[in-house]
């Protein structure tokens, strides 16, 4: 066994420790590629990426957060409908995804409601339609509607196309 202090003991520690930062460095620089996965991205300095990651969780937090509060009103939507025999019998929700969007529609099986209206809404706002599934439960028609803007660049403004969605179906 070497004495306290011996060479030996200094130089594993110093290979311990070198091994430790390249670790975390390591670490850091896979954080930093979630972060910002462009390849032309500035180096970052460690605090900086923590604090990017810290707000991209807190944002991803928020997202969830809004989905569930969503998620409730679809809910509450439904069971509002349910009983209701009068004007408001379809529900939607837009929710965007980057560059793209999902319109997610309930109506009842037997109301006169025409999804290929909804489509032509999209593809008129640069939103061609990429899938649509449905299923039915119950007396309503549950659609599921994903498109992706032509231009990522510019993108898709959903807002409007909740408005126009919402004026489509008020009815006349």
């Amino acid at each position: 066994m070497p004495p306290r202090g011996s060479k030996v003991a200094t130089l594993s520690r110093k290979v311990l420790e070198r091994n430790r930062r390249m670790f975390t460095k390591d670490l850091l620089s896979k954080l930093a590629s979630l972060i910002n996965p462009t390849p032309q991205a500035p180096k970052w300095k460690s605090l900086d990426v923590l604090d990017q990651a810290t707000a991209h969780v807190k944002q991803l937090e928020q997202r969830v957060e809004m989905l569930e509060k969503r998620k409730q009103q679809l809910e509450g939507s439904t069971d509002e409908t349910a009983g209701m025999r009068g004007s408001m019998s379809t529900v939607f929700t837009v929710t965007e995804l980057d560059s793209a969007i999902e319109v997610c529609l309930i109506s009842r099986s037997n109301d006169k409601f025409i999804l290929t209206r909804v489509l032509d809404v999209l593809e008129e706002e640069a939103a061609p339609v990429v899938a649509v599934s449905y299923s039915r439960v119950g007396d309503k028609i549950h659609y599921i509607i994903n498109s992706q803007a032509v231009c990522s660049r510019i993108g898709i403004d959903s807002s409007r196309v909740h408005e126009r969605l919402k004026r489509l179906t008020a009815g006349p």
